[in-house]
């Protein structure tokens, strides 16, 4: 007989017991995050969605997928993992809803070097929850356990989303025509955009800690940082019901000045009165501490709007009084203007009057 040990997959680091453990806390955390659509439960090889496509005229069914990227390494430092979810899910469904989808199921893939199932739970806790506030159904999702490939403690979250618009309500920013006003809907923080810079800036430029409350802040530096993305959803299907709304843009990546351009025609821009919304405390202890461009902060950060929406002229006071009594904070920040060829498609005023 051979005197070599038997090996298993726990010994080169898979714990599939863990993995076991790690399901049954998830399950209730799924089903709260549930349609009547959904005909699986958490266990199978695929998620079931019985989409109901009498229910339109033409369904046309979005797509959109996306990660958390550097804001993980704050969850990592403060070991607090129940909010990088919502970040997840955020990212996915604000990016269909501009175009009018409704979202209806979401899928995540969490990849770790070695599972730890209390911990993992509290991320697909926050998944869960961001999924509620959009209304959608978490239908499935895939944990990797993967030795070697993470430093300890260290995960990767990653999502994807389907939705579904009728084919005439689709949003794409072709009505959009000069004279048409600009709405900007308050963030609440960094989103998940700009980590890389605002670690940097506050962290070793500033020398600051994730306890320390810099003036003008609420709440410790962590907590700033780690709240979670907005969640517009709810918001814009309510807007959608009463309002024409020709264009939206998510403020992510790119900012302002990246991200309005994608839903404008050629011949049409935007002009933004950057002195029409006052800028939360994190982006001037940001634009101060790391003596950061204004050009580079809108093209970087969300700056505070972290959702834009352009609508016909005459109807932005009416559009404003409804975000106010949603509970939004928002405000009208430019107009659509003509664009020559040569011209860029969104023109920041009032920068002369901020400090650099």
């Amino acid at each position: 007989m051979s005197d070599k040990k038997e090996l298993t997959y726990k010994d080169a680091g898979v714990d599939i017991d863990a993995g076991n453990r790690f399901v049954d806390l998830i399950k209730p955390l799924v089903k709260r995050a549930s349609r009547p659509e959904v005909l699986t439960d958490i266990g199978g090889f695929g998620g079931l969605f019985s989409f109901h496509a009498d229910k339109y005229r033409n369904p046309v069914l979005v797509s959109s997928t996306d990660g958390v990227g550097t804001k993980l390494k704050l969850a990592f430092m403060m070991d607090r993992h129940d909010t990088v979810g919502i970040d997840l899910v955020a990212m996915c469904v604000n990016d269909i809803v501009v175009q009018g989808a409704e979202p209806l199921f979401f899928l995540d893939y969490l990849a770790t070097g070695k599972l730890a199932p209390e911990k993992m739970a509290d991320i697909v806790a926050g998944i869960s929850e961001g999924c509620v506030q959009a209304g959608c159904a978490l239908i499935g999702g895939e944990t990797a356990e993967m030795p070697g490939m993470y430093a300890d403690g260290e995960y990767d979250l990653a999502g994807f989303t389907v939705g579904v618009v009728d084919n005439s309500s689709i949003i794409d920013g072709s009505d959009i025509t000069v004279g048409d006003v600009v709405i900007g809907i308050a963030s609440n923080g960094l989103h998940s955009n700009g980590y890389s810079l605002a670690r940097k800036v506050l962290l070793e430029v500033m020398g600051l800690d994730l306890t320390d409350r810099p003036a003008g802040l609420e709440q410790p530096l962590g907590e700033a940082l780690l709240k979670p993305t907005r969640i517009y959803v709810r918001t814009i299907f309510n807007l959608l019901r009463d309002f024409t709304i020709k264009g939206m843009a998510h403020i992510t990546g790119g900012g302002l000045v990246e991200n309005i351009p994608r839903v404008l025609p050629r011949h049409c821009r935007v002009v933004i009165d950057t002195r029409s919304w006052p800028k939360p405390a994190l982006f001037e202890i940001l634009r101060e501490g790391g003596n950061i461009a204004p050009a580079e902060m809108y093209r970087t950060f969300n700056y505070g709007i972290g959702m834009v929406l352009i609508v016909p002229a005459g109807t932005d006071e009416e559009i404003l009084l409804r975000l106010n009594g949603l509970g939004e904070t928002a405000w009208r920040i430019g107009e659509v203007t003509t664009c020559e060829e040569d011209e860029e498609q969104v023109v920041l005023s009032g920068l002369e009057r901020r400090k650099a």
